[in-house]
């Protein structure tokens, strides 16, 4: 049998280890190390399993994970999340649809410090969607524009998603960092401009509220002082070379606990929580990592990969034709798969193909972020949509109707980016 074709049947059993609910990170390992032992033999395959889980471990890259996901926590577990929902209040509630895009708002503001879709998703959905329902918004509306918003924590920096990339791929975290800055802007704009469509179209679903004096408006924006200088600290950090990524985050979790025990908001309790959660989190990453470069070496024994982006270069086809094909795959992954698991389980296969047709590999992980958002919000199983749906008591039905705009804006905001791909190369041109 020869090699390539091995490969082909590692992934047919890595798929079916997957639909029979076996841990990802497992999955990849035990069908890495059999493919292996097949391919180079049994003793080569033990030595893989030996070296390949300290030597992915202990790449000082990876230790941002732990990072960005404590601090993270720090701030979803405290009333940072409510503080930026009544200041995008009261600068824009009083406008039709303006609770809507000061959630949209908030959300984008808090991703800038969180990282993660659901985590943002749950923390604003119980924030906002009561306060939404309490001044008459339509139910579609209110959870829809949360579980879409929630999506902006794996695209705006710093993203674990963006992190995980880099790893697979060896490419800079900092600069995966600054890219996601303007699309995310873009997407925030997009998903704004979606409401401003729904609630002209019948102003019933999205009532203004009351007016807040200017006065009342630049007092609020003390409450967001620690979100932003945070932010601030380390993209600006990152951008201007004063600190690495790896650094960054060190340093934004250690402000995360000063600025919430400043403001008290942070207590024995909740701090004993995160880093429990951190360390659960952390341990999952990490055995999708360890189990993603095992079966990575399978996948580089097994010339697949090579053989894949070798046929689709010889192919008559123009690339963003095979682009889009590869923008369907991940929708398809990211209604079954969150968005670590699928880039661990595809970048592999697909990353060489990219690169083989000239694409470049940072604007690449952007379009694969803003495809896995995408993955998160639609059916069957899109994860924001059943967190939003657990967390406020509504169907998961009407919240995938609610959704349906800002899947439009998400589709938009891709193709905008895909035509004007200096949107994510501009600020990693300049860095670089």
């Amino acid at each position: 049998m020869s090699p390539n074709a091995v490969g082909i049947i590692g992934i047919i059993i890595l798929i079916f280890l997957l639909f029979a609910r076996m841990e990802i990170g497992f999955a990849m390992a035990f069908v890495g190390f059999l493919g292996f032992a097949y391919l180079g033999g049994l003793n080569a395959a033990f030595g893989i399993l030996a070296t390949v889980p300290y030597r992915s471990l202990a790449d000082y890259t990876v230790s941002v994970v732990p990072l960005f996901i404590f601090m993270g926590l720090i701030v979803s577990s405290t009333g940072i999340s409510k503080d930026l929902y009544r200041t995008s209040y009261k600068w824009v509630g009083h406008m039709p649809g303006g609770l809507a895009i000061a959630t949209i708002g908030a959300c984008a503001a808090f991703a800038a410090i969180c990282g993660e879709s659901m985590a943002e998703a749950a923390t604003m959905g119980k924030v906002a969607v009561p306060e939404m329902k309490k001044y008459n918004y339509g139910t579609k509306l209110a959870t829809g524009c949360v579980a879409a918003g929630g999506t902006l924590g794996i695209l705006i920096p710093p993203s674990l998603g963006f992190i995980l990339y880099a790893i697979i791929t060896q490419q800079s975290v900092g600069l995966l960092f600054m890219a996601g800055i303007l699309p995310g802007i873009l997407l925030t704009l997009l998903f704004i401009v979606a409401v401003v469509v729904i609630t002209k179209r019948n102003p019933q679903l999205g009532p203004a509220g009351p007016k807040v004096g200017l006065s009342e408006k630049i007092r609020s924006l003390k409450q967001t002082w620690g979100m932003f200088s945070l932010f601030v600290f380390i993209m600006g950090g990152i951008y201007v070379g004063i600190f690495t990524p790896t650094e960054a985050g060190a340093l934004g979790a250690f402000g995360a606990i000063v600025i919430t025990l400043v403001s008290r908001q942070l207590n024995w309790i909740v701090f004993k929580y995160c880093l429990r959660e951190t360390g659960q989190i952390a341990s999952m990453i990490a055995a999708l990592i360890v189990g993603a470069f095992i079966f990575v070496r399978f996948l580089a024994i097994s010339k697949l990969p090579f053989a894949l982006a070798g046929f689709v270069a010889g192919l008559d086809l123009n690339p963003y034709m095979i682009l889009l094909l590869i923008v369907f795959i991940y929708l398809l992954l990211g209604m079954f798969l969150d968005i670590l698991s699928a880039i661990i389980l595809t970048v592999p296969v697909i990353y060489p193909t990219i690169i083989a047709m000239g694409f470049d590999p940072i604007w690449f992980g952007v379009v694969m972020v803003l495809v896995m958002e995408l993955g998160l919000i639609t059916p069957p199983v899109g994860m924001n949509v059943f967190v939003i749906a657990g967390v406020t008591n509504t169907p998961p039905s009407t919240v995938f109707l609610g959704v349906i705009p800002f899947v439009l804006a998400i589709i938009a905001c891709i193709v905008i980016v895909t035509v004007f791909p200096q949107i994510a190369t501009f600020i990693p041109n300049l860095v670089r």
